[in-house]
């Protein structure tokens, strides 16, 4: 099972301090980390730290790719690059003790159909083959070309997975992935209605799968995740936490959702892989991914409902 994973729309992840945050006043900071990220990028990083492999697709801004070159080079990814005008965006997150973290992302580079053309001639398609679709789609390209790239690659026997909260529930149908993750506020946002416990998380999602979706999982937090695949239900509970940083956290269930079923493991199975990684990436720094070792660690604590 051959994986790519898609980032059209990367960023620069900075990941700063805070002793307090004022509004509308100056707030003094401190960096701590600086990553090259994006959904598809974490993706592919979680998927090497418990020994997976992917190609991670990206398209980069001329301005400051190189930097992000280096890191993919750096963390080992295998990578296909695809450069435009313009820069990489950033994203800023402020944590502070005792408040949520506060989140500023900027805007990037534009694009155009075109390079959906290029990606999809570069990529080496068969049957079974994983292509993961996450993120926000980038300006100069609209919903129609994205759904008809996407179609294409299932024509071609590709597997897509998809997370991305341009798609609306009608998008989403119309496509019919293999897999989604939306957690709470997405599928509270993509169904019109909020969506507080696991009963409702359920239902919502049964709209998913009696529309053909294959896979339809949810995330609710510290609360752990659901999965409807051939009409049986499977719940996973992860062991309690105290969370290092949240940030990336669902990228890391998808990659080891995906990493359970490269190895043809059964679906409840794949739900279990995809709560250990999930979890165990909030033990880890801004949008680092899991370490191999809390992957292995939360795995054999997991519940399954």
């Amino acid at each position: 099972m051959n994986i790519y994973t898609l980032t059209l729309s990367p960023a620069y992840d900075i990941h700063a301090t805070a002793e307090t945050f004022a509004a509308f006043h100056e707030n003094l900071a401190t960096v701590k980390t600086r990553e090259a990220g994006g959904k598809g990028v974490n993706i592919s990083r979680a998927l090497a730290a418990g020994g997976g492999h992917s190609t991670a697709v990206a398209v980069l801004g001329k301005e400051n790719a190189a930097e992000f070159q280096k890191a993919l080079d750096g963390a080992g990814l295998e990578s296909l690059v695809f450069l435009r005008d313009g820069r990489i965006r950033e994203n800023l997150t402020l944590h502070c003790p005792g408040v949520p973290e506060t989140r500023i992302s900027f805007t990037g580079f534009s694009v155009d159909c075109e390079v959906l053309e290029q990606v999809r001639s570069a990529m080496q398609i068969t049957p079974g083959t994983v292509v993961t679709f996450t993120g926000r789609v980038p300006q100069g390209i609209d919903m129609t070309q994205v759904k008809s790239f996407l179609k294409d690659l299932q024509k071609c026997g590709a597997l897509i997975v998809l997370d991305s909260r341009s798609f609306g529930l009608e998008d989403i149908l119309e496509v019919r992935p293999w897999l989604i993750k939306p957690n709470q506020e997405e599928i509270s946002m993509l169904c019109g209605c909020e969506v507080e416990t696991m009963e409702q998380a359920l239902q919502k999602a049964e709209v998913f799968a009696e529309a053909g979706i294959e896979n339809v999982m949810v995330s609710l937090g510290g609360d752990g995740a659901l999965l409807i695949r051939d009409g049986k239900v499977y719940r996973a509970v992860p062991p309690r936490i105290t969370p290092v940083s949240t940030i990336g956290a669902g990228d890391s269930a998808i990659a080891g959702f995906i990493a359970a079923a490269q190895q043809g493991k059964a679906p409840a199975e794949c739900l279990k892989w995809a709560a250990a990684y999930g979890t165990a990436a909030c033990l880890t720094e801004g949008s680092q991914p899991p370490r191999r070792e809390d992957i292995q660690n939360v795995l054999k604590q997991v519940q399954m409902i």
